[in-house]
This record gives C-alpha cells, sequence and structure tokens, in this order.
C-alpha cells in the first residue's frame, strides 16, 4: 500500500505532468517525484518534449546521490526501450532506488515492459496508485494511442448571440492542452512552436470541415495526439459524427433568472456523455463533458 507521503508526492507528480501538456507528443506528458530514504522530496522532473530528457531523468538528475535506496513516483510506467533517449527503467536501476510506485501502466510498453524489469533487478514495484487521478492528464493520449488517432475536443457556445467572446474565450482557455488548433478555417499548433519540430508536423492542406474524418489518421502519424475544434460553425461536420467526439466543452451565457431556463436547454448533454465540471464565470457558464466510453 502507498504510503501517506508517496500519495502526495503523487499528487505532485501528476500536477508536474500537466506542465507538458501541448509539447510532449508523440510523447506522453509524464511527471516523477523521487522520495529519499526517509521520504523527503529530492528531485522531481516532468517530460517536455520528445527527444529530451524524459520525466524520471530530469528527476533523478535533480535528486544525485539521495536518490539510492530510496522511491521514485511516476506517473505512467517507466520505458523498457533506448529510443531518442535512454531506458527510464535502467536509469532508476542504475540510480539505486529501492522502490517504484507508478499510477498508470503503458500500453505501449516493449518487451516486458518497464515495470517487469525494475521487479526482476530487485526494485519493489507497486501499481495503480491513483490512476484515476492520473488519467485527468494521460487520457487524452491513452485514448489516442490505443485508437491511433488524436483525441478530439470540440468547444463551442450555445446561444447565437453570444458566440463571438465566448468562443474566444474556450480556445484561449483550452488550446494550451492541445498539440493542434482549429478555429474556424485556421489551423495551428495549440502552443505554437511547442513540439520537437523533427517529431511533430502540421498536416497540409486538411479541408477542416470536409475532410475532417480523412486526415486526422494522417495527422496522428505526424505526431498529433490531441485535437481542439473551437466553433460553432462546425456543428453541420461534427454532430452527425458525435460518436468520434471524445470531449464537448459548451458556453452558456448567464442570464436573468426569468430567462435561464431558455438558456439551459435539456439536450445540452447529449445522450453518450457524462460531465465531468461545470465551471461558473462572470457571464458564462462552461459545461465539459466526456464521452462514456473513454
Amino acid at each position: 500500500m502507498a504510503s501517506d507521503l508517496e500519495l502526495s508526492a503523487m499528487r505532485h507528480a501528476i500536477t508536474l505532468s500537466a506542465l507538458g501538456l501541448g509539447t510532449t507528443s508523440p510523447n506522453p506528458p509524464v511527471g516523477c517525484v523521487i522520495l529519499d530514504q526517509h521520504g523527503t522530496v529530492v528531485g522531481a522532473g516532468f517530460h517536455r518534449r520528445k527527444g529530451e530528457p524524459h520525466a524520471e531523468a530530469h528527476a533523478l538528475n535533480a535528486a544525485g546521490g539521495a536518490a539510492r535506496g530510496g522511491t521514485a513516483i511516476v506517473t505512467l510506467e517507466p520505458c523498457n526501450h533506448v529510443g531518442v533517449t535512454p531506458a527510464c527503467r535502467q536509469e532508476l536501476i542504475n540510480a539505486g532506488v529501492s522502490r517504484v510506485v507508478i499510477a498508470v501502466m503503458d500500453p505501449t510498453s516493449r518487451g516486458e515492459g518497464g515495470a517487469s524489469m525494475l521487479a526482476a533487478a530487485g526494485v519493489e514495484v507497486e501499481t495503480d496508485v491513483l490512476r484515476d487521478e492520473a488519467l485527468t492528464v494521460l487520457e487524452p493520449w491513452l485514448t489516442a494511442t490505443v485508437r491511433r488517432r488524436p483525441y478530439l475536443t470540440w468547444a463551442f457556445a450555445a446561444d447565437g448571440g453570444h458566440q463571438s467572446a465566448a468562443e474566444e474565450r474556450l480556445l484561449l482557455d483550452l488550446r494550451a492542452n492541445a498539440d493542434l488548433v482549429i478555429a474556424g478555417k485556421t489551423l495551428d499548433e495549440g502552443i505554437p512552436g511547442g513540439h520537437a519540430s523533427a517529431h511533430f508536423a502540421l498536416p497540409g492542406d486538411a479541408d477542416i470541415d470536409v475532410g475532417l474524418w480523412q486526415w486526422p489518421s494522417a495527422a496522428y502519424e505526424a505526431g498529433v495526439r490531441s485535437l481542439l475544434v473551437v466553433g460553432h460553425e462546425h456543428g453541420a461536420a461534427l454532430r452527425p459524427h458525435l460518436h468520434a467526439v471524445d470531449e464537448l466543452v459548451v458556453s452558456v451565457p448567464r442570464t436573468d433568472p426569468s430567462q435561464a431556463l431558455d438558456v439551459v436547454q435539456s439536450d445540452l448533454i447529449p445522450i453518450g456523455f457524462r460531465l465531468v465540471e461545470v465551471a461558473a464565470h462572470a457571464d458564462s457558464l462552461t459545461s465539459r463533458m466526456r464521452r462514456l466510453s473513454v
């Protein structure tokens, strides 16, 4: 059983992992915290982009010799292969950690998997620690990786007179979480220049609506793992295919109480989606929904 110190460290690692959203793809956003033998945090890190050190490497470098005999807390199973960077499971073994606590197992692990190799080397391994909390960051990457198509979020304002300012706010609030953003007829990185150019490319000449169900697979191969579409105008292309939308973010205006029931209509949350967040702003309400199958 993970200790209270380890649970606290895992939540720290999950928070760190979110710093990689919008830049790590095609790699996952991962966070890592190192505890010494006394349970004190001696190192922490997150993965920023493909080709750069992984979260474990950053955390171990910060910890130095204090990692020996300590515990590594990591949001995703340490990788088991040598690619652009060394295998994280070997770096943990070389550092002499005695225990590794993992939130989510990696479906892309090669061979026996990093956890198995760590255990074979005599390292104590515990898995599925705060898994659901770690998925708040990792789920889009995991879903895209299993499906081999980018995780799709559609954000729009439900009220015609409210759309321009509200959708501009949605774009500003959400784009940093996505690899690729479609707003109107413009296609761009969520964080312009945020990805490693050697491992990520924007799809060329994509017809945003007509070709919406043809080019995402090619975008996946180019490194895209999350796609944000902003705008009510894309409804004609998306509403007939809501089964392929992973998240909906809908903004409705806050009005005089006598008109509120007309604004928040019964079909706001479509069948097949679950409500995961409602945020109240000075002039609007934003509902975030996720597909039940995700």
